[in-house]
Parts: structure tokens; sequence; C-alpha cells
């Protein structure tokens, strides 16, 4: 556990991002590893089918994701003011929310497969593989929510080091269980997604063994869980608007990739290469938001006001260098990159032009998210969810539709970067009129 409101701010936002980043850069490695693995051995029809499953597993997540990130605030925020009760009966009615969630999603998700990727028009030579994957891995979408639970309540503690010892364990299953099930067992694209629900498991599983006998705060149990309506009810105002903010923009890449499979499977095998590596581009900024938003968390629990500002300006500065230094890469060496999921010409062709046009403008990404951390972290949730509500349904859909109209896939690809900078304006602005600072729940 470490606490955020004394000592200089640079220094503790950027040893509490760094094992975040370390540990999403393993955990995203999951779905790198698998790409790499399925283009390569099984076929860029099994490429296209993992990436067409991603937006709807995203969006069964969302809403989900989005409340428990509620929990992780107030959790900051009790944290901060010192209340150690009120962090265990957290933790404790986060637990139940989420297994009582993910059985749920589970059941409806399988349900509706393949009605969800006819309305999203997938093509039928991708639409066995694209459920087999979606349907296993939403079967052990249990796993993955309490693992990332446990992450997302650690981080909230102010322990970002913890969950990425676990990420690495999980990643390495997972690596090791793809090849084995795909190149010894020959179970395709079946196997990809049982190596990652099994990894994922383990992970947790181990997680709260460890956690049981070391943590002072933190003690899973079944018999000692007990749900507390009013802190749900807390972590809900500050998590709903989160949560459909992400079920939205879940909705809006599934509206997008509508977009895309209308251009056929080697335009959707592309786009999920250059969705692969945009994630692992964004992580910096995503994580540098995070930990802002435990840092301002902490620190507005503490009432210690004065040293949010310090704290947004130093993460924006160092987020900003690292998303210059990103996009360097990935210009540089977008074909490169691309090469590693897929031998086809027209694929690479395609996965590259992307790259280059989204990738120029990865510091406006950043600087968004960064703004939207330290309003998260004040508990000021619903402005931030409008702002990307508009970004996202008023400029980057109805772009993405128009622009493909008149100048085929490109346009769609320029349409992200359009919606970003719509974001980052309406965020700053926001940001600006101070209205935030008065969100907070003690």
């Amino acid at each position: 556990m470490r606490d955020l409101t004394k000592g200089k701010e640079s220094s503790l936002i950027l040893r509490f991002a760094a094992p975040m980043l370390l540990g999403n850069v393993f955990q995203q490695l999951y779905n790198v590893v698998d790409s790499i693995i399925v283009g390569n051995f099984i076929g860029k029809e099994a490429l296209a089918a993992v990436g067409a499953s991603f937006p709807i597993i995203f969006g069964f997540l969302s809403l989900i994701i989005g409340i428990a990130s509620g929990s992780t605030i107030v959790i900051a925020q009790y944290f901060g003011a010192k209340d150690i009760e009120k962090v265990k009966r957290t933790i404790n009615t986060l637990y139940i929310f989420l297994f009582v969630a993910s059985i749920i999603t589970s059941i409806i998700a399988i349900y509706f497969s393949e009605d969800l990727f006819r309305l999203l028009k997938l093509p039928e030579e991708i639409m066995p593989q694209a459920k087999t994957y979606f349907n296993i891995f939403m079967g052990g979408v249990v796993v993955s929510f309490g693992f990332n639970g446990t992450s997302a309540i650690l981080r909230g503690l102010g322990d970002s080091k913890t969950p990425l010892y676990f990420l690495v364990l999980s990643t390495i299953i997972n690596i090791v269980l793809d090849l084995l099930f795909v190149l010894v067992f020959k179970w395709g694209i079946a196997g990809v997604a049982i190596a990652t629900v099994i990894a994922q498991g383990g992970a947790f599983l181990a997680a709260i063994i460890y956690l049981n006998k070391t943590h002072k705060i933190i003690r899973f149990s079944f018999n000692n869980l007990a749900f507390d309506k009013d802190i749900f009810l807390k972590s809900i105002r500050i998590g709903l608007p989160t949560g459909i903010q992400q079920t939205f923009v879940a909705v809006g890449m599934m509206a997008l990739i509508s977009i895309v499979n209308r251009f056929g499977t080697n335009v959707i095998a592309a786009f999920s290469v250059a969705a692969r590596i945009d994630s692992l581009a964004s992580l910096p900024a995503m994580n540098f938001s995070a930990a802002l938003s435990t840092f301002v968390g902490q620190n507005i629990g503490a009432g210690k006001i004065d040293r949010v500002r310090s704290g947004f300006v130093a993460t924006l500065k160092m987020s900003s260098i690292i998303s210059i230094l990103v996009s360097a890469g990935v210009l540089l060496f977008g074909d490169f990159i691309v090469r590693l999921f897929t031998s086809d010409p027209e694929v690479i062709r395609i996965g590259k032009e992307y790259l280059v046009i989204v990738g120029a403008f990865y510091i406006v990404f950043s600087s968004m998210f960064i703004i939207s951390g330290v309003m998260r972290g004040a508990g000021d949730t619903l402005v931030p969810m409008f702002i990307s509500l508009i970004a996202l349904w008023v400029i980057r859909i109805p772009t993405a539709w128009i622009l493909s109209k008149r100048i085929g896939e490109t346009g769609i690809w320029w349409a992200i970067p359009i919606g970003w900078s719509v974001g980052l304006t309406l965020s700053y602005i926001y940001y600006k009129t101070g209205n935030w600072k008065r969100k907070s729940v003690i």
C-alpha cells in the first residue's frame, strides 16, 4: 500500500504508474500473442474472427468494469481519509457485485452471440470461428472479473506492484498454453480462448491465496463477505457514468466494426492487427490516467486539493513525452510490426495505413485521458461520460461512415483522431471551470 498524499507529486505518480503500465503491457500480450499465433498458424480468417469478437466482449464487460471503477475511487478516498473499516466493506461489496454480475453477463452473452455477430454483418466465412472464440471467452468471464477486480482494489490502496506479479504469471501461462493447444493439440481458435481463460483463472487463484496470507486489509473468503448497500450506492454514483460511458464506447466500437466489416476479410484482419498495436500504444496514457485518478482520490480524501493541480501538470508532461516516443516508433516500424502477425501483403498494407494515420495523434489521446483522470479521481464521472459520448457518437462514428463512403477504409482511420481532438477540447474546457473539485464522496 502507498500513501500518495505526501512527497513529490511527479515521483509518486511515476513510481505508481510504472508497475501498472508494465502489468498492463503483459495483460495486452495476451491479445498480441493470441493474434500472432492465430495469424501465423491458423489463418487470416481466424485473425479476423478474434478481432471481430473483441468489440462485443468489451461491450459486455464495459458496464460492469465501469461500475467497479467507482469502487476503486471510493477505496482510494476512504484510504486517504484513513477509514480502514469502510475500505474493507467497500472491497467485500465489490467482490459480491462482480461475482453476481459475471454470471449474468456470461449467460446473456453466450445466448445472443450469433445474433450479435449477424447484427454486425460479420462475413459468413468468419462466423463459426468468431462464435467459438467468443463463447469460450465469455464462459470464463467470472475469473476475468475476479482477477481484474482484485487488481483494481490493490490500485485503490496505492499498490500497483502486486498486480504486476500476477499479470506476469498469467501472461506466461497464456503463452505456454497457446503454443501447446494450437501447435501440439491442434485445437485451433478454441485452444487460444481456452488458454486465456485458464491463465486468468490461475492468476486469480494465485493472487487470492497470496493476499489471504500476506495482506493487512484484503481477506477473500465467501464466508466473510458482506454487502454494504450505502457504499454500493456511492460506488454506483461514481462508477455508473463511467460504466455507461464505456458501454456506449463499446457499442460505438461495434458500430465502427460494422463499418469495417463491409470491406471484407482483409480489412477486418488488418483492423484486428492494428487495434492490438493501438491497445499497446495507448497503455502509457491509460495507466498514467489511472495513477493520477488514485493520486487525486487520496489527496481529495485527505483534504489536500493544492496537490491535485501540480500532480496533473506533472502527469501531463510525462505522458506527453512517452506518447511522442510511441508515435515515432509506430510510424517508423509500423510495417515490421504488422508483419509479425501475418504474411498476407494486402493485410500488411492496410494495417500500416491505419498506424500511420492514427499513430501520429497518440499525444491527443494521451492528453484527453490525463484530464479525464483528474475528474474521475475527484469523483466527477458524469461530465466525462457526456464528453466521451459526444466525441464518439456525434463525431467519430458519423465521420467514419461519411468518409468511408468517399475514400474507402482510410476514412474510418481518419475518423479516430478527429474524435479524439474534439474530446480533448471539451475535456480541457470543463477542467478549467473547476466544477469537478466539488464532487468528492468524502
